[in-house]
């Protein structure tokens, strides 16, 4: 059953009390709502849009023009790549964070893709698996190949020990030789780490290695 209330048009034509942002944004999340209850369409609600635009002027800074709040973005973008979310997703952790973990896995099954890659490995050679687990925990991701088995996973271990990686006999064996830790760091420097990979745990070099080893 539809109902309206006259309180956002009343709260529109005196937006006084209003006297931040926060509480602006607030005002107008709940004029959308009482519009919808209401049937209306909110895109042309007159409360909700006398509420943007006292929203727009709470937030002009006339310090900042927007050419500055522009680089402001651009510096936050560039910030952002030069700490990629995998970093701070793993810093933060996601547990009871739906939309982080989501993007803790996506994220970090691509990165097991790329050391898939700087290991070279076949794509028919290896599987990725992402296992997400309860709500509680950041489940895991694991590059499983015929010789290697690396794991990113934010439970129990701690800081700095998100990787586990060790050395297995096929995509059957689930166990391996001694585990290795290592910060999820790594991981984000995948040609580095697949040549510690290598080193440390005596993999079989990629066929266009072993050809330069010989050549």
């Amino acid at each position: 059953m539809s109902y309206d209330v006259p309180f956002r048009f009343l709260q529109a034509l005196d937006p006084s009390a209003l006297t931040s942002l926060p509480a602006a944004i607030h005002a107008v999340d709940a004029a959308i709502t009482d519009s919808r209850n209401a049937g209306k369409d909110f895109e042309t609600d007159p409360a909700v849009l006398l509420l943007i635009r006292h929203a727009g002027r709470l937030a002009t800074d006339e310090r900042q023009t927007d050419l500055q709040l522009r680089r402001a973005c651009i510096d936050q973008i560039a910030e952002l790549k030069r700490r990629p979310a995998l970093l701070v997703l793993s810093q933060k952790g996601v547990a009871y964070d739906a939309s982080a973990k989501h993007l803790f896995h996506a994220d970090g099954r691509r990165a097991m893709r790329r050391l898939a890659d700087a290991l070279g490995l076949r794509e028919d050679a290896y599987d990725i698996r992402s296992n997400a687990g309860g709500v509680a925990v950041s489940g895991e991701i694991t590059l499983h190949g015929e010789e290697v088995w690396v794991q990113l996973s934010l439970d129990c271990r701690g800081a700095d020990l998100e990787i586990l990686y060790r050395r297995v006999s096929g995509r059957r064996d689930h166990v391996g030789e001694r585990n290795h830790w290592t910060s999820v760091r790594d991981l984000l420097a995948p040609d580095r780490f697949a040549q510690r990979l290598r080193r440390e745990l005596a993999l079989t070099p990629a066929p266009e290695q072993a050809v330069r080893l010989f050549a």
